[in-house]
């Protein structure tokens, strides 16, 4: 039948629906009901796939359902009673809510481990870490390596890239009124990638209009626009707000690769050039070769700030990165490409969404595992048993977070994001470190994880 599965369906304000976030719509969307395969199986014959994160669970309204996917069908649950069912035969577990301390001990070695992780690296540093990645055998992440990735998921297609931009003269005529040529509108402070500390140093080079709660320096003109959750939804009265700036400071609240939000692809979408930290492999997924700002190519925000100051004085310099708007103007193939290829849409009622198409990516791994577990039974051992897929480090693997401006010798005793942030990554490999040596342990009392946090620190306190 057609598909049901996409996160939210378009309103009134069509595209104005992009950006809710996307963990948020699933909680209503009906199952996606695939093409259906031959399969004859019934219920109780199929394998288990329980989402341990229940709160994912992208089926409505019950706690167990049949999926039908392209090679085999399954019955997928929240219900975790169906934990240590010998049918059970994958856990998918949301990375944001994965927690050493936690994880359901002992682990069973019929059972393999999917991560669904869309999210900052900042949700679980643990994952960037080998010991915390190779607890899973199968991985939805941001990064192209992943098993099934979701590197584009905050990009509906290519015409979103192509939205109309607010022309230069009025542009030029709201700096005119005392407007700065520079936008930053962020109220989640004290991140990993240290932003404020490098938009701090930027300012006192180059006006910059800061709206939200980290370094507010400016009021947005109505009530409504107040209201965070206006920014986050693409209200039409704030988009065309912001849309009149030529620069957007669009930066990460981590780094990785290929982890790139709405704070990239919106400034774009409306035609204000981001200006731009986050993923230091951006530059692949970009439409040509002169759409954005990379911070990372200034010796330092003055220098950048130079640059937009000729810019937002130079038309003709400046619409050179809005060319990509035009008819043929996305020129990366391998844009293109990643787009049609991807079988899962964004706001699009013909496409599953990615948490389905995850569902049903697991689903046919475990049919798979099924057949050659019993052909491997069947011809007596002659036939090997399946080897486990691991995942790899590269599936997430990001670095440790560095200060937003300077080097970590030039900070202050005491300073918060250093306290903070370098404690969070490196506590997460001893935390993944801790699980591994449970698992293989065959640990079964999840209590006990404490004790092995405090070997594993006794250790390292003796290696120095």
């Amino acid at each position: 039948g057609p598909a049901e599965g996409a996160a939210e369906p378009c309103g009134a304000e069509g595209w104005a629906q992009d950006a809710v976030p996307p963990g948020a719509a699933f909680v209503a969307a009906a199952s996606y009901r695939g093409p259906g395969n031959n399969d004859t199986r019934n219920n109780k014959a199929l394998p288990i796939l329980l989402w341990w994160s229940g709160s994912l669970f992208p089926h409505f309204p019950g706690d167990t359902e049949r999926i039908d996917c392209p090679r085999g069908s399954c019955l997928v649950t929240r219900s975790r009673r169906a934990a240590r069912h010998r049918r059970t035969k994958a856990l998918i577990f949301y990375g944001t809510d994965f927690r050493a301390y936690e994880a359901p001990l002992p682990r069973l070695p019929h059972q393999t481990w999917a991560l669904f992780h869309e999210e900052s690296p900042m949700n679980n540093y643990m994952l960037s870490h080998p010991p915390g990645i190779q607890l899973f055998n199968y991985t939805a992440t941001f990064r192209r390596e992943s098993d099934y990735p979701l590197t584009l998921q905050w990009l509906p297609g290519t015409g979103y890239l192509q939205g109309p931009a607010v022309p230069l003269a009025e542009k030029d005529a709201w700096r005119r009124k005392g407007y700065g040529p520079v936008l930053y509108v962020q109220s989640h402070c004290d991140v990993p990638s240290d932003r404020d500390r490098y938009v701090r140093e930027l300012m006192k080079y180059i006006q910059v209009d800061s709206y939200g709660k980290c370094l507010h320096n400016r009021e947005l003109p109505s009530e409504r626009l107040r209201d965070t959750s206006t920014a986050t939804t693409e209200d039409s009265e704030f988009m065309t707000f912001i849309a009149r700036y030529k620069f957007h400071l669009a930066l990460e609240n981590a780094i990785c690769d290929d982890y790139m939000t709405e704070k990239l692809w919106r400034p774009m979408h409306l035609g204000a050039v981001p200006v731009y930290r986050g993923s230091p492999a951006v530059r692949d997924w970009m439409p040509n070769n002169l759409s954005i700002i990379l911070i990372e190519d200034f010796d330092s925000p003055q220098e950048l700030a130079k640059y937009l100051d000729f810019l937002d004085k130079n038309g003709e310099e400046y619409l050179k990165y809005l060319e990509y708007k035009n008819v043929g103007g996305i020129k990366n193939l391998f844009l293109k490409e990643s787009l049609e290829r991807r079988e899962w849409g964004v706001n699009d009622m013909t496409m599953p969404n990615y948490l389905n198409g995850f569902e049903c990516f697991i689903c046919d791994k475990e049919n798979t595992r099924v057949k050659e577990e019993q052909e491997h039974k069947k011809s007596r051992g002659k036939i090997p048993a399946p080897r486990p897929h691991i995942a790899q480090f590269k599936h997430m693997g990001c670095p440790m977070p560095t200060p937003g401006f300077g080097s970590v010798e030039d900070l202050p005793e005491g300073d918060g994001w250093k306290e903070m942030w370098l404690q969070d990554y490196w506590q997460s490999l001893d935390q993944g470190e801790a699980l591994t040596a449970m698992i293989h342990r065959n640990e079964s009392h999840q209590g006990r994880f404490w004790d092995y946090m405090h070997e594993i620190f006794l250790k390292r306190t003796r290696q120095h």
